[in-house]
């Protein structure tokens, strides 16, 4: 006799980059769940991304609430759903709580709450990188039992799905084809300046990389147009595309991109596990080891990255590039 389909649910509210290597545990419940109802609790900014990949049958978007009336809304749908087993990729105090509002019977649980059915109880996972520190999760839970996790060992988020979306290539009129192109992330949280590299040195570094026969396509929030103006005061060719692109798109121009440069922010997460050689520059306010993206990535670190010198992030970025990318 057939298994009834179970209710499962997977829990990642934030932020992008941490959302991005979340997803290769994603892809591993999925392996373990092929034929249950997989539903993901987020937050609004990840409902068009997590609806695009193939992990999750439905996807909610209240995992925040504020207000004691959401909190209770949020309890009684928890709750009528009945799920068979929660997976909480937040581990945060957020995700805590909403355990400890489903008593006095809440769902078997993988994560850290208190109480909960399956924690994770390796003390060291507070200093492990997140791609093995949800590996190991996952392994205590007891759906990855050969989960790799010393360090640099866990699969890294796979994004083919993205491919899916991408349009067609149409032939391009005349003799000349487009340019590769190099994505530039120049910005990151409002609030952590100290991860920014000065927007100076990315204008700098365009103009090297131009002059070698790339375009330069320039992501970002709309409160990043003036980064992007910055650069296109010394490269003017380069393409401003701040403030219009939802991470989807993000993801698909990372698929196609011959690089991506940027800060420790998560749209370069998203280009890097799209499939784009990348160069990512920490400070010293981040730790690499804990979260840097993975796949084909050199990360550069200075302890204030005003002092990381243009030329020794266009010779990791050379060192990435196609030899012959300019002779189209």
């Amino acid at each position: 006799m057939p298994r009834a389909v179970q209710k499962i649910l997977v829990i990642k509210l934030g932020a992008l980059g941490d959302f991005v290597l979340a997803l290769a545990a994603m892809k591993k419940i999925r392996e373990a769940h092929r034929k249950d109802h997989i539903t993901l609790l987020t937050t609004p900014p990840f409902e068009a991304l997590a609806k695009s990949c193939p992990y999750f049958n439905a996807v909610e978007t209240d995992g925040r609430p504020e207000t004691f009336p959401q909190w209770m809304a949020l309890r009684r749908r928890l709750k009528a759903a009945n799920y068979a087993r929660v997976y909480d990729l937040q581990t945060s105090a957020q995700s805590n709580r909403i355990f400890q509002i489903l008593r006095p019977s809440p769902p078997p649980w993988s994560g850290v709450a208190l109480g909960c059915s399956m924690p994770h109880r390796n003390k060291l996972r507070d200093h492990m990188h997140t791609l093995e520190r949800q590996a190991d999760q996952l392994m205590y839970a007891g759906i990855w039992p050969d989960a790799p996790t010393a360090p640099g060992t866990a699969p890294p988020p796979d994004l083919s799905w993205v491919w899916k979306h991408l349009p067609p290539d149409r032939p391009v009129p005349g003799a000349v084809k487009p340019k590769p192109y190099v994505m530039f992330v120049p910005g990151g949280s409002a609030h952590r300046p100290e991860k920014r590299w000065p927007v100076e040195r990315y204008a700098e570094l365009a103009r090297i990389l131009y002059s070698r026969g790339f375009d330069i396509v320039i992501i970002g929030g709309p409160q990043e147009t003036a980064l992007a103006h910055t650069i296109q005061r010394t490269v003017p060719r380069a393409r401003d595309l701040t403030g219009r692109t939802d991470f989807a798109r993000v993801a698909i121009l990372g698929a196609k991109a011959a690089l991506a440069v940027g800060n420790d922010t998560g749209p370069l997460h998203l280009a890097a596990a799209s499939g784009a050689p990348t160069v990512v520059l920490f400070s010293g306010a981040s730790e690499p080891s804990l979260s840097a993206p993975r796949g084909k990535v050199l990360v550069l670190q200075a302890d204030r990255l005003s002092e990381m010198p243009v030329a020794k992030v266009a010779q990791a970025a050379v060192s990435l590039l196609p030899q012959t990318a300019g002779a189209g």
